[in-house]
């Protein structure tokens, strides 16, 4: 079994997002960065499947030089090889993500064989475009599922569970194939000392591909925050005196008979 995790390096969830003045960029300064809380747990997901089923798991980042963190993470977790598709330190759009990913998982399945599994997060964390793994499936003809709460393989198939508002839908797709796996699948272990240590002393592979953006394609325009609401309580009153007011409110509020 040969798994490739996909992830991506994003500000640390709860942090104040500042833009650039162009509004073209995020403002880095005071950051901290973590990895996308989905293509954590498909890391898990992954790991799980290697102690469950033998193989090896291999992530994979498009991102600055900066996320051979991330990817050093995920070994320190089970991963037993780490990738790093180098960019130039801007947010790429999802068209030529997925073009960089699938240029470097077809250059690594040229050299040890095709992947029976490839895990993406359902979306990143940061721009949400729930595109990239869809668009990788899809150019090396792969059947895909996203927002994924489940994964069982059986021999040659892999079984695919998501929640819907009907219920659990279940998908069972032939090997080698790809899912979209959702924060909740499972909890994220911690890494171990030795863990640790494997991780810094495993060597991250770099590959350059080809993937420049498409003529006509998405263009990002500007970053927009959206407007911040100010929350502030109005005291009604105190003892037997606030009694009225909240009779009153009771009433606006349409919850009094």
């Amino acid at each position: 079994m040969r798994i490739l995790v996909c992830v991506k390096r994003v500000p640390a969830p709860g942090a104040r997002i500042n833009l650039t003045a162009d509004e073209q960029a995020i403002d880095t300064t005071h950051l901290g960065f973590t990895t996308s809380p989905h293509e954590e747990c498909a890391v898990e997901a992954a790991a799980q499947l290697v102690e469950a089923h033998g193989g090896s798991a291999t992530v994979l980042a498009v991102g600055p030089p900066e996320a051979e963190e991330q990817l050093r993470y995920a070994v320190s977790v089970g991963m037993a090889a780490a990738v790093l598709v180098p960019t130039d330190g801007a947010d790429w759009d999802p068209q030529r993500t997925a073009r960089a990913i699938t240029a470097a998982i077809t250059r690594l399945e040229a050299d040890d064989g095709p992947f029976d599994l490839l895990l993406f997060g359902n979306e990143s964390a940061d721009s949400g475009g729930f595109q990239v793994g869809i668009r990788v499936a899809h150019a090396l003809g792969r059947p895909v599922v996203n927002g994924i709460k489940g994964i069982e393989l059986d021999g040659g198939t892999v079984r695919l569970q998501r929640d819907t508002d009907a219920g659990r839908e279940t998908y069972e797709l032939p090997l080698p194939a790809a899912a979209g796996v959702k924060e909740g699948i499972n909890l994220p272990r911690y890494p171990t000392m030795k863990g640790r240590l494997a991780s810094k002393r495993v060597e991250i592979t770099r590959l350059d591909v080809a993937a420049e953006a498409e003529p006509g394609g998405q263009r990002m325009v500007r970053l927009q925050r959206p407007v911040e609401r100010d929350s502030s309580t109005v005291i009604l009153g105190h003892g037997a005196a606030a009694a009225p007011a909240v009779v009153d409110l009771l009433a606006e509020l349409g919850v009094l008979p």
